[in-house]
């Protein structure tokens, strides 16, 4: 199999990420977390109960921060 040199960038990326911290998993996405919360771009999801219950398996609903400034 032909190894993709984007997904290569991304594992070294990752990799480079992940030593940063020593390898420890809550460090990283508290930077994670950290960086997300500063952009403007990322959409916030929020989970909103579904106004009727119904006999089908439920499913999560999401509401954005756009959706509730209309």
């Amino acid at each position: 199999m032909r190894k993709d040199p984007i997904v290569e960038e991304i594992h070294q990326i990752r990799e480079a990420h992940a030593k940063r911290f020593h390898y420890d998993l809550h460090a990283i996405f508290s930077d994670m977390r950290k960086r997300e919360a500063k952009r403007a771009d990322v959409v916030d999801l929020q989970h909103v109960k579904p106004a009727l219950s119904c006999v089908a398996e439920k499913r999560a609903t999401y509401r954005t921060n756009q959706e509730e400034a209309r």
